[in-house]
């Protein structure tokens, strides 16, 4: 049985339960009340009864029958009208005189029987020129209802039935319609997924409404939406990487065979070349296995207390002389005396990956500027520079892996520059983020505890 039918019988089986439960109780109210409220009428239109009876001939001899002529009393049953063994019903009311002796037949009380006061029986008493001349007893005995009255509950009973009906048909249909409602989300969602697993990744289904499944599928379409650009990420990270392989050993193969051969000679340039060849491959080797560390959660820090204006200084002295070069002024600046927990080589490799970057999209003339500041509980390390900055298209992407926008800092010739930049970062338990407007420069700012 699917859901929807599940859901469809589990709000009707409900409704049902609660519809049957509020007629039983409000049909069981209904008689009870309407009974009560017979009682009390009949109780005292017998009374009155008997009061005119008693006004009319100051005595009570002959009122029964007078009562029962009028219908407030049952008369004796005609010879064959009952079955053997059959009874009439007894009468509800019974007259007494002011000795409470029992003047009519009622209940289990006989002609001339005294009957005891008791709360539970409603009395009413007879008053004839200001004095007490009789009482009006209820006995206990349920009300036989007269043909209208019977009526009249059946029409009561109808009603409720026709009710009832109409709720169980309005259950089934807004149970089908909430089941449906709540179904048609899950079963979007089902396609979408059989959809992923066949390998089209980019799903999206309509968000329909606010509440937990509306936030069930809004968080299915960012997952869709990420794994969709993970997936790509991932094609132009392995074609990216394949192609800077491919470079360099085409170089080195190249010079190989043409020194093997003959064609050229060896030279101090040309192993120079070769060499560098090498280096660049083993960066890029080196950068795979940083971040393949980083994903298996092996990459391991070495923190130890870090004077951050040292750490700066050493950095700006690795690129001074390329920054000289460009005629860029590569400056420090830091708040005095400002330490922190840090792997200082992880932190160079992070740092000299943004200075590096920074130098090769500043122009000459311009500043690469290196600073460190105290925040309340951490500290903040930024790289500003004045070049030629990055795309806004560009900035949610800039520290994915292999991404490569028109202007983006990938950090190095393989992509993953800050990609392991932000892996290092994180591993310290801070983060990483950039500002940059096009034109005007990027400042990447790191962000790190204070310990």
């Amino acid at each position: 049985m699917k859901l929807t039918a599940k859901l469809a019988v589990a709000f009707l089986v409900i409704s049902l339960i609660a519809i049957g439960l509020a007629a039983a109780f409000v049909w069981t109210s209904t008689a009870s009340e309407f009974n009560l409220y017979l009682q009390g009428q009949h109780h005292q239109a017998f009374a009155e009864a008997a009061q005119n009876y008693y006004s009319q001939n100051q005595q009570w001899k002959g009122v029964e029958r007078a009562l029962q002529q009028q219908g407030y009393l049952p008369s004796p049953p005609a010879p064959g009208e009952l079955n053997d063994g059959q009874k009439p019903p007894p009468p509800p009311f019974i007259l007494l005189d002011t000795n409470r002796v029992a003047i009519t037949q009622g209940g289990r009380y006989n002609h001339g029987e005294t009957v005891p006061a008791s709360a539970d029986n409603p009395e009413i008493l007879i008053q004839y020129q200001g004095k007490v001349v009789g009482i009006v007893l209820q006995t206990g005995e349920p009300l036989v209802r007269n043909r209208v009255e019977q009526e009249y509950l059946d029409r009561i009973s109808l009603a409720m039935l026709i009710a009832a009906l109409g709720g169980t048909l309005t259950a089934l249909f807004l149970g089908w319609l909430v089941a449906r409602t709540l179904t048609r989300p899950l079963n979007e969602l089902t396609l979408a997924t059989r959809a992923m697993a066949r390998g089209k990744l980019e799903q999206q289904v309509p968000i329909r409404s606010k509440d937990e499944l509306g936030e069930l599928a809004s968080a299915f379409n960012q997952m869709s939406a990420d794994l969709n650009r993970a997936n790509q990420s991932r094609r132009q990270m392995t074609a990216d990487i394949a192609h800077d392989l491919r470079n360099p050993l085409t170089v080195i193969g190249g010079y190989l065979e043409s020194l093997r051969d003959g064609v050229l000679k060896p030279t101090p340039e040309r192993f120079d070349t070769i060499h560098a060849e090498v280096q660049h491959l083993q960066s890029l080797v080196e950068d795979l296995r940083t971040l393949s560390l980083a994903d298996s959660g092996d990459l391991r820090i070495q923190s130890q207390q870090v004077t951050l204006r040292g750490l700066l200084e050493k950095v700006s002295t690795v690129y001074e002389h390329q920054a000289e070069q460009k005629g860029i002024s590569l400056t420090v600046s830091t708040d005095e005396g400002l330490q922190t927990r840090l792997d200082p080589e992880r932190m160079e490799q992070v740092l000299g990956n943004l200075v590096s970057n920074a130098l090769r999209y500043t122009p000459r003339g311009g500043n690469i500027r290196l600073t460190a500041t105290s925040q309340p509980g951490s500290v903040t390390i930024s790289v500003e520079d004045t070049g030629s900055g990055i795309r806004p298209e560009d900035l949610p992407y800039i520290f994915e892996r292999s991404y490569r926008g028109d202007t983006s800092r990938s950090g190095n010739e393989s992509g993953l520059g800050l990609a392991i930049a932000k892996s290092i970062v994180e591993l310290h338990g801070g983060s990483i983020g950039v500002e940059s407007h096009v034109g005007h420069g990027s400042r990447f700012f790191i962000t790190i505890p204070l310990k």
